[in-house]
């Protein structure tokens, strides 16, 4: 079985889940998943997970994601995007002018609302489900952040940009906002995800590249360890004595821990960190043989490391 990360580039005009289904074929197992679900009509960086990684979905679910999309102006349709029913159509009488600053008006912290046409839950069923009734309910907006957007062209009714926003957000939505700011109203045409934390666009594979490689059997060499998601924490291993200890996942003390490698690649004096390592801070586990098993947060109150996840 495959244990680890791969970099699946969708193609669009099926689910994520389809992709994973097929990917399945490939592979020849079942334990595979994906965070971050894209649009049928969407393509790009869809991050999978193989064995023990599907634990990591967690996670994942927190990385900023960046995209790059094609804004129709002067159209606004029930799912907010071009494969809606069309609600409303304008003329876009507005400059580029108006146009770059109205976007660049939703830099930073914004609050947004979902579309209907989403997998968000209202009483345990989905939205999507409610709005395929003709049903249009409240949503509350939420919380979402937009680091970054570099406008790429505007041909009007057409604007391209690049975008790296917070988990929750929804481009689609962003359209939306964009066009009723302007006063023309405005929809999605096109999205591509192009990163995804450190996984990007120029690395990923297509379904059939993956067959290829699987079949010459070269798909180990871009598999990624499980390990990569956590690079930024440093790493503890464990005594050969005390790897029991970790392997069913129980609490360490600082006497089951032989060294502990800092996020620089530097080994620290055990003594030495005892007084620096902060409450609530995680860490990379590894046995002895320098297998990684898990991911350990460290307990001021007790003064002990506690599993978080563990990768067996």
């Amino acid at each position: 079985m495959y244990n680890g990360l791969i970099n699946v580039y969708k193609e669009p005009g099926f689910t994520s889940m389809d992709a994973v289904a097929v990917l399945r074929g490939i592979l020849k197992q079942k334990k595979i998943g994906h965070t971050g679900t894209l649009d049928p009509a969407a393509e790009g960086v869809l991050m999978v997970c193989l064995g023990n990684a599907t634990k990591l979905c967690t996670f994942l679910e927190d990385k900023d994601k960046e995209y790059e999309c094609r804004m129709l102006l002067g159209v606004t349709t029930d799912t907010e995007d071009t494969t809606g029913i069309v609600l409303e159509k304008k003329d876009v009488d507005c400059s580029a002018e108006e146009i770059v600053e109205a976007i660049k008006s939703f830099l930073g912290d914004i609050k947004q609302i979902p579309p209907m046409y989403s997998a968000l839950k209202k009483d345990g069923k989905k939205l999507y489900e409610l709005a395929r009734e003709g049903k249009v309910i409240e949503r509350e907006a939420r919380d979402i952040k937009i680091f970054r957007i570099d406008i790429k062209e505007i041909n009007i009714p057409y604007v391209t940009f690049t975008v790296h926003c917070s988990k929750g957000t929804y481009i689609r939505s962003l359209c939306r906002d964009i066009g009723e700011k302007l006063g023309c109203g405005g929809c999605m045409d096109h999205l591509k995800r192009i990163k995804v934390s450190f996984f990007e666009e120029k690395d990923s594979l297509k379904l059939s590249e993956i067959e290829a490689l699987a079949k010459e059997g070269k798909i180990d060499d871009f598999i990624l360890p499980t390990s990569d998601v956590f690079k930024e924490l440093s790493s503890i291993f464990v005594k050969e004595e005390s790897g029991k200890i970790i392997e069913n996942g129980n609490s360490l003390l600082w006497s089951n821990i032989d060294k502990i490698v800092c996020d620089d690649m530097t080994e620290k004096d055990i003594v030495e960190l005892k007084s620096k390592v902060n409450d609530m801070q995680m860490f990379k586990v590894y046995t002895s043989a320098n297998k990684f098993i898990a991911v350990y947060k460290y307990d001021a109150g007790e003064d002990i490391f506690k599993c978080e996840k563990m990768f067996l």
